[in-house]
């Protein structure tokens, strides 16, 4: 059970943020409980929303963020996070199990995926404090500085909601898969 109020339905949370969750359910389809839960501060989703849509329409791929994403949520120790992103990593970016698994361990059997996912990792282990030598790693592997600027900015995407997750016990509602790390 949440921690915090977990809006039944849209018509029950926030008026403020109401516009924001019909807009997410007609993306889609449903409002996962991530939304509910951050819904109780219309400009905490607002700017997680702006910030996620901003991020979608950059140059990483979507499985670039999906391998990213894992590698967060299973540092982080994020139950709900890892769920979900294994869920989306395997039916929209078409991840397979081993490269799910390669990049819940920090990294990935594409060559150039596995310096971006290498670097992310890095980034959530050490607070941010990386070396010239790992920012020249991510771009000797094909990476322009837009890229990697937008790996820090999935990163924090990504922190924002494990943190929510895990500070608020949000109820997953992806089949379950549960962090080894944290």
């Amino acid at each position: 059970m949440s921690r915090i109020q977990l809006p039944a339905s849209i018509d029950a949370a926030p008026a403020a943020s109401r516009p924001l969750l019909e807009g997410v359910r007609k993306m889609l389809g449903s409002v996962p409980n991530l939304f509910r839960v951050t819904a109780n501060s219309s400009a905490a989703l607002e700017g997680y929303l702006g910030l996620n849509g901003a991020l979608a329409k950059g140059m990483l791929t979507p499985q670039t963020r999906e391998r990213i994403a894992l590698a967060v949520a299973e540092i982080n120790g994020c139950d709900y996070c890892l769920s979900a992103h294994t869920y989306l990593g395997k039916t929209l970016a078409k991840l397979d199990e081993a490269e799910i698994a390669a990049n819940r361990a920090g990294g990935s059997s594409d060559a150039k995926a596995d310096a971006a996912v290498r670097f992310a990792a890095k980034l959530v282990r050490e607070r941010g404090q990386v070396s010239e030598a790992d920012v020249s790693a991510v771009r000797m592997a094909g990476y322009s500085d837009a890229e990697i600027v937008e790996i820090v900015a999935h990163v924090a995407l990504n922190t924002l909601t494990n943190y929510l997750n895990e500070a608020f016990d949000t109820p997953i509602d992806f089949p379950v898969v549960s962090a080894t790390a944290a």
